[in-house]
């Protein structure tokens, strides 16, 4: 069967499209023509808009041991139009404007149908490299070599195949290259600061860590009312920046005289941030934040990743006299199908910023620029656009 360039009657056919390949470690991506598989039961085969660059994909494609494994197509923050939908799709149709999303929302277990997790069971969380149902790829290169997913997305290419319970319906009215960027970082620190910590108006928030995480975050302390945000950064320009997402405050490591960070931020909160925020992927600063929280009522959010084997030591009289909360957040707690048409919502309202998180925006062939932007610490959130003007 000759696949088809173009989606036009390709409905139920292979698509061959242009996809920017990850073939080795830390290597600069390869612009070329692959073929797209049609999309099996519960699938959804989507044409990529617009997808932005998060600092998962530069960990994973740097990554030489399983989970990293190549020929790879990374990328998993975009939106894009359902080209074709395999059996048993219901939610979504042919041209619908969606956002795929490496967390899960089958709507059917326990947890989905609960509020008090946004894990789903049926499709838990891990990184595959395949589809969550079947095991098997929608891709592969023109030489019939298999090209590997990731985190159920692979949005570095023309044309993805997505299962339906990672699949989010949006308004299309909302501007692709703002709506992208809700698949990954800013609904995981926006979400974090809402729904994770239910932070709540009047508080302290401490952020360790101002990257795009870090400081959506702050964006989302700022829509909850937190009165003060503290920043914890090794670079002194994250302050500016994070101003227009309301920090108030900037703690930086290298000038605590010989004070630790904890003491430091404990002196200021007189006692301790309500809410403390890991987003770098250390232990050590998971301890520290910790160790800044405020005994009694205070909340640790953990959203770093730090490698597999590492281990965060507490003390445990710390913990019986402490009486605080430690927990983690993954997708910052949001349940992708109910909480992004909300977060789009607000940005719509001017009260969600996203327009302030996009620094670049390149062509789908200058994706390695992106890398590099990234890598050099020169941007928040790099959009590439996959189309050619």
């Amino acid at each position: 069967m000759e696949p088809e360039k173009l989606s036009s009657g390709s409905r139920g056919k292979p698509i061959r499209c242009r996809a920017a390949v990850s073939r080795k470690p830390g290597e600069p991506l390869v612009m070329e023509e692959i073929i797209v598989a049609p999309p099996m039961p519960h699938e959804v085969r989507i044409r990529i808009i617009c997808t932005s660059l998060c600092h998962s994909d530069i960990i994973f494609w740097k990554m030489k041991d399983f989970p990293g494994i190549f020929p790879r197509i990374l990328g998993h923050e975009a939106i894009g139009i359902v080209e074709s939908v395999g059996e048993d799709v219901n939610e979504v149709t042919e041209g619908d404007t969606v956002i795929p999303t490496f967390m899960s929302q089958c709507g059917e277990c326990a947890d989905c149908r609960s509020t008090k997790s946004n894990l789903c069971t049926k499709f838990p969380f891990k990184v595959s490299p395949f589809m969550p149902r079947y095991e098997t790829s929608r891709f592969t290169d023109l030489n019939g070599e298999v090209l590997y997913h990731f985190l159920f997305v692979s949005s570095f290419t023309e044309y993805t195949v997505v299962d339906i319970a990672h699949v989010t319906k949006i308004d299309p009215a909302v501007t692709p290259s703002r709506a992208c960027l809700l698949g990954c970082g800013i609904s995981t620190g926006v979400g974090a600061a809402w729904r994770t910590a239910n932070v709540e108006e009047g508080s302290t928030v401490a952020i360790f860590g101002l990257g795009s995480i870090g400081l959506a975050v702050a964006e989302g302390a700022r829509l909850c009312g937190a009165t003060r945000i503290i920043g914890v950064d090794v670079n002194q320009q994250k302050f500016e920046i994070g101003k227009k997402f309301g920090l108030t405050d900037f703690v930086d490591p290298a000038n605590c005289e010989n004070k630790s960070v904890s003491q430091v931020i404990i002196e200021m909160t007189g006692g301790g941030a309500d809410y403390c925020f890991e987003c770098v992927g250390l232990a050590s600063l998971v301890q520290e934040a910790y160790a800044c929280c405020r005994k009694g009522w205070g909340k640790t959010v953990v959203l770093g990743v730090d490698k597999p084997a590492s281990l965060v030591s507490l003390p445990s009289r710390e913990i019986l006299h402490g009486g605080k909360n430690l927990m983690g957040s993954l997708f910052g707690g949001l349940k992708p199908k109910s909480d992004i048409p909300l977060l789009l919502n607000r940005y719509v309202d001017k009260e969600l910023q996203l327009d302030e998180f996009v620094t670049h925006e390149v062509r789908f062939e200058d994706i390695n620029k992106a890398f590099d932007l990234l890598i050099q610490g020169q941007c928040l959130r790099c959009v590439i656009s996959m189309c050619n003007e």
